[in-house]
């Protein structure tokens, strides 16, 4: 369902690209805001997104209709009320698995890829990770249903909330006044795709920026410190499977070098900036022993 959506999507991004793609080159700006090479792995890594997320889906929706068969309630999904708590649970879940994406390594190798470009425009925004079904990115996903809430209606939401996203993948679209308070916008989701260190691990949501004002976790653009962007380690590279396997490939590297399964452990499940929970779990262990 979800993928159906994107591909139904896609004429429309294509439209918008093209316009954003027209204005920079009569502003003399085309350069600047984009590269063709980058945009082009772009594309390459979102076909390959298309092709695995059979993987993905597949799993999601067998989960979900079990889950659905063994669900707490059922919310009504013919009210105004069943529909706003529909788009606040999405909303909700899809911070924590946002956020999650960012604080653990394991779901990091799958979300680093959208995170590897260099410029931010409306193409990056479909530069999406293959293996969301290894890292258990659908996971997230599951308690909306047990909650009550129809599978097909979850998948569409989500959907919906990530068609959202897309324009706000835009360095040319200035700040929106009182909308920033509410929802997340181009100003809030160029902090969080940069790599300088006061902007990292910020805004997380997905339509809102509510759960981050909430949890902590908000930064407001600051026009004196712009927004670099791309990963602290860049990929070298615009070959698309380099760019979806790329921090697999590291995180496998660091494993090696350890013959300690608790290491291993705490590799995959601390933060990819080495510090975090499972660092300290790593420290308690030997510790111990």
């Amino acid at each position: 369902m979800h993928n159906l959506l994107i591909l139904k999507f896609f004429p429309f991004i294509a439209i918008a690209i093209a316009i954003e793609l027209t204005f920079l080159f009569w502003k003399h700006k085309l350069n600047r805001y984009y590269s063709w090479k980058e945009s082009l792995a772009s594309f390459g890594v979102f076909v390959g997104y298309v092709a695995s997320g059979i993987f993905s889906k597949t799993l999601l929706v067998g989960l979900s209709l079990w889950l659905w068969e063994h669900r707490l309630l059922t919310v009504p999904l013919d009210t105004w009320w069943g529909i706003l708590l529909l788009f606040l649970a999405i909303e909700f879940f899809y911070y924590w698995q946002h956020r999650a994406s960012h604080r653990i390594r394991w779901i990091w190798a799958s979300h680093a890829v959208h995170h590897s470009v260099n410029r931010l425009n409306l193409s990056a925004a479909y530069r999406l990770g293959w293996t969301g079904w290894l890292s258990g990115n659908f996971l997230f996903f599951l308690p909306p249903v047990w909650l009550g809430f129809h599978p097909i209606a979850v998948g569409v939401g989500l959907s919906l909330n990530l068609f959202y996203q897309f324009w706000i993948h835009s360095e040319l679209i200035p700040k929106l006044g009182g909308l920033e308070w509410i929802l997340n916008t181009p100003s809030h989701h160029r902090v969080h795709h940069a790599s300088n260190r006061a902007y990292i691990d910020r805004n997380y949501g997905g339509v809102l920026i509510i759960f981050d004002r909430l949890f902590g976790t908000f930064t407001e653009e600051n026009l004196s410190n712009p927004p670099v962007y791309g990963l602290t380690k860049p990929v070298r590279s615009h070959n698309p499977i380099a760019i979806a396997l790329h921090e697999w490939a590291r995180m496998l590297r660091d494993m090696q070098m350890t013959r300690s399964w608790r290491d291993c452990l705490a590799i995959a499940l601390g933060s990819p900036s080495g510090d975090g929970w499972a660092k300290a779990f790593r420290t308690k262990l030997r510790e111990l022993n």
